[in-house]
């Protein structure tokens, strides 16, 4: 068993945890420390002839933590039951006192790989499954906009009264309290202005409010190991409802393009050169009926500029943080290059 530290884990509160909830019992085995993208910890094991995988805050939690992984709980125990792909919650603790101060939960392990990590046979050696995957990465979002979110008990997860229509203010205002960071200059983004005000300018007004994922792109999917399905969505830390094909737009803004993968996270798949174009991933969404009934997906070029707009100041945070000395310079100075192509690419997604 893989030594983890009792402060993060412990083991032998778990144990009386699990039990008290009717799981099964007996010795933990196969204990693996799981990496990932995000700061929270992930832990797989095996208990009483079961699989689990443990995900928590990290060590030192911030003071959000606990209410985003009660959030993320919450909307994977409500796509039970869906088509949705994505791990589903055994149980969950929302009590911070059981686990030293952290809530966590269980969930289903998810048998895949990360194809912004490594690109595994037959995949590797295949376009067709590569272009497929790309195709998937749509068709399984679709999934997620076919949700009806009250249906499922999300009716007041989240605020989608004025979603679209406190966006641009929403990050502008973001982007404005960098400035509070001691050494931040202010943003130097050219085409901010210009894109914020085409952003507002041209608004949808037609919207249906749905589960959001929140940071929808390549690297929070893990695929199939023996073909080109999407085995699972994951890292739900920003799950909203909100409007779903922002998800979509942020797709299409991370989206590895030829000549430009300053905004892409594709890694070895987007490196493949086999990924589908853009139109595509929409025509691939368009295919379930009860995804777009109600949504004007004619406007997906303005929900791609958000995205971009969005993304790319929550990026910005870093580069000011760097400025501060809260952020290593190099990351900040990586981070603030990736933003200044995202509004190169809202710039060229409103000329096109």
């Amino acid at each position: 068993m893989e030594q983890i530290d009792p402060a993060l884990v412990d083991f032998d509160v778990l144990a009386r945890w699990m039990d008290d909830h009717g799981l099964p019992t007996g010795p933990f085995d196969d204990v693996t420390v799981l990496s990932g993208g995000t700061q929270n910890v992930l832990i797989r094991f095996r208990r009483g002839g079961e699989g689990y995988v443990l995900r928590r805050g990290p060590q030192h939690l911030r003071s959000r933590t606990n209410e985003v992984l009660r959030r993320e709980a919450r909307v994977l125990s409500a796509l039970d039951g869906t088509d949705v792909p994505a791990p589903r919650v055994l149980a969950a603790c929302p009590d911070e006192s059981v686990m030293n101060g952290a809530v966590f939960y269980l969930m289903t392990p998810v048998e895949g790989f990360n194809a912004t990590v490594s690109l595994p046979e037959p995949h590797a050696s295949d376009p067709r499954i590569q272009r497929e995957m790309g195709l998937n990465a749509a068709r399984a979002l679709s999934a997620l906009g076919a949700v009806d979110h009250a249906a499922v008990g999300l009716t007041a997860f989240g605020k989608p009264e004025g979603f679209l229509e406190r966006q641009v203010g929403r990050w502008r205002s973001e982007l404005e309290s960098y400035s509070t960071l001691g050494g931040y200059p202010g943003p130097d983004i050219p085409g901010l202005d210009k894109v914020a005000t085409w952003l507002d300018g041209n608004r949808p007004t037609t919207w249906r409010p749905g589960i959001m994922h929140g940071d929808y792109h390549l690297a929070n999917l893990m695929y199939s190991f023996d073909g080109p399905q999407v085995a699972a969505i994951v890292d739900w830390e920003m799950c909203t409802i909100g409007d779903p094909l922002l998800d979509l737009g942020w797709l299409l803004a991370t989206w590895p393009e030829p000549g430009d993968t300053s905004a892409s996270l594709a890694g070895p798949l987007g490196d493949g050169g086999a990924l589908p174009a853009t139109a595509d991933l929409v025509t691939a969404y368009a295919e379930r009926a009860d995804a777009i009934a109600g949504r004007d997906l004619a406007a997906i070029t303005w929900y791609a500029v958000l995205a971009c707009f969005k993304l790319g100041i929550v990026l910005e945070g870093t580069h000011a943080r760097a400025f501060a000395g809260k952020a290593a310079k190099e990351t900040g100075d990586l981070l603030h290059g990736i933003t200044l192509g995202l509004f190169r690419r809202a710039q060229a997604f409103i000329a096109s």
